[in-house]
């Protein structure tokens, strides 16, 4: 707090809720919270953007941003890294990529001494030692830590938008990043490769996995009770969920099968449904589930010598 002193009390309290972070008034556009109602407002300029995307719909401020919007369809990547050619839409994503070169964090954080290369993330960081989740989803309720998270889960809990479609098999998804994961599975591209090896992965939570167990580079998320290993926070989570804590809310209505999360439900409807939704393009075979796909699709590629595009 401060001493400094007002003549309107009206101003005092605003104040007041910046020390405290009280944070009043939320948006309704992303659920993104403020302490003063002239920051909410600055902040809804953000979605009165006049330069519609005729792809997803989606708004724009200006037509640099429009036309900076439209290369996520068309796939342009005009900025490319001098260290490992990764290209980039924006020069901004650009100019943090190469911080991963130069091992730059300037950000560290106080608690755990974890260090970031932008202050961003060590905000979004820090809310996992304070436990604040600012933003709320206006449908179910759920808080998340980011606004990112809440957009995503938006899009994958209550929207059955899917703008973006595979062009090997017509598959729709809900985001452009998920759409690009899939399209590997068709061109059998690598592009995460090991530093100390000549292996390539797929997915960039499969090559953490082999720095890991292979090089021993990296940090396990360690379960306290059964001391079980993890990658990520998230399967950690996931585990003492299943294991130690039983906490399977989300029923299947076809049998008694129970399941930690909505996405693991909606992926077991499929066994039910007889939908076969994955299908390979090299021999017309369809499956239920992803996991099948993906083996046949890589023993089938192996017997007709298909030519892994990277």
């Amino acid at each position: 707090m401060c001493d400094e002193r007002f003549t309107q009390k009206k101003v005092l309290s605003q104040i007041t809720r910046r020390h405290t972070q009280e944070k009043l008034y939320s948006c309704t556009q992303c659920e993104k919270r403020f302490s003063s109602w002239r920051g909410l407002w600055q902040h809804m300029n953000i979605h009165r953007g006049k330069y519609e995307c005729t792809e997803c719909g989606k708004y724009c401020q200006s037509s640099h941003h429009l036309e900076t919007h439209i290369r996520r369809h068309s796939g342009e990547k005009p900025f490319e890294c001098t260290v490992c050619s990764k290209q980039f839409t924006r020069a901004g994503g650009l100019v943090r990529h190469t911080k991963l070169h130069s091992g730059e964090k300037p950000y560290k954080c106080p608690v755990c001494d974890k260090a970031f290369s932008r202050s961003e993330h060590l905000n979004t960081h820090m809310r996992i030692h304070t436990g604040d989740k600012p933003y709320k989803c206006s449908l179910c309720n759920k808080y998340f830590r980011q606004s990112s998270s809440l957009q995503i889960h938006k899009r994958h809990a209550h929207s059955n938008r899917r703008p973006y479609h595979c062009p090997y098999c017509g598959k729709l998804f809900k985001a452009n990043g998920v759409l690009k994961r899939h399209v590997r599975i068709h061109t059998g591209a690598k592009p995460y490769s090991c530093r100390h090896c000549s292996d390539c992965f797929r997915a960039l939570s499969q090559l953490k996995r082999h720095l890991l167990k292979s090089h021993n580079e990296g940090t396990w998320f360690t379960c306290d009770i059964c001391q079980q290993q993890f990658i990520t926070r998230g399967e950690l989570r996931l585990h003492s969920l299943r294991r130690h804590e039983d906490v399977k809310p989300y029923v299947c209505s076809e049998c008694p099968k129970r399941f930690c999360r909505a996405a693991e439900l909606r992926l077991h409807h499929r066994v039910h449904s007889g939908v076969k939704s994955f299908s390979c393009g090299l021999c017309s075979k369809s499956f239920k589930l992803l996991q099948n796909f993906v083996k046949h699709f890589e023993k089938c590629a192996d017997n007709v010598g298909f030519n892994s595009v990277v």
